[in-house]
């Protein structure tokens, strides 16, 4: 059994899907926000996990935080650390902690848009698609070998919002997916890519 710790710091969309895909052979063990007043800490609360706040702005610096935070996690001796919704910028030395064992998702096709606003900016750089992207994390933000992406249209009358909807039941689609890919140890990181083995036989043609 993996235990899995999930980062959030609102509603915790994706930690709910996460939590409702059941995953084999992973456990919650906790869920973590740096928001006090976050709702996914109560809906998590009402589905039997532990819940944890580590508020950020009761510490002077980004270093003093990550400190904090890894100190919460470590106690639930994770195999994996997620984030769901996360929206404080780690520094290096925490990435670094959590190496190999860090998933992100991110709301546009990586490379593609970093950083935030990304369903308005790939609707006025007139892409035909968007998506979303879960990846490993690294200390360059929205960056690390990719673990899968979801891809969906940009329609004709896409504002960001109608956009973000869409993405975001991607996201809830794949992320369980890439979250057991990695439970069952399918997952192979060379360099920048990522292997999935689950998925080599049907990638490479054979029955």
């Amino acid at each position: 059994m993996k235990n899995i710790v999930i980062l959030i710091s609102g509603r915790g969309s994706n930690m709910q899907a996460l939590v409702n895909a059941r995953i084999s052979g992973a456990r919650i063990a906790a869920v973590i926000s740096n928001r006090p007043d976050a709702y996914g800490l109560d809906w998590a609360k009402a589905q039997g996990i532990h819940t944890v706040t580590v508020d950020h702005t009761q510490y002077a610096n980004r270093a003093e935080f990550d400190a904090a935070l890894a100190d919460a996690i470590d106690q639930f001796r994770p195999d994996l650390l997620i984030l769901a919704g996360f929206m404080r910028i780690l520094g290096a030395e925490f990435t670094q902690r959590y190496a190999g064992r860090l998933f992100n998702i991110h709301p546009s096709l990586l490379p593609a848009f970093p950083g935030l606003h990304t369903h308005q900016r790939a609707i006025d750089a007139g892409c035909k698609v968007a998506g979303c992207t879960v990846h490993f994390v690294t200390a360059e933000l929205d960056h690390g070998p990719i673990v899968s992406q979801a891809v969906v249209p940009i329609l004709n009358d896409d504002t960001a919002q109608s956009l973000a909807q869409r993405v975001l039941a991607a996201e809830h689609r794949i992320y369980p997916e890439a979250v057991s890919d990695f439970v069952q140890g399918h997952l192979r990181v060379e360099g920048m890519r990522v292997i999935n083995t689950r998925l080599s036989d049907h990638s490479s043609g054979r029955p």
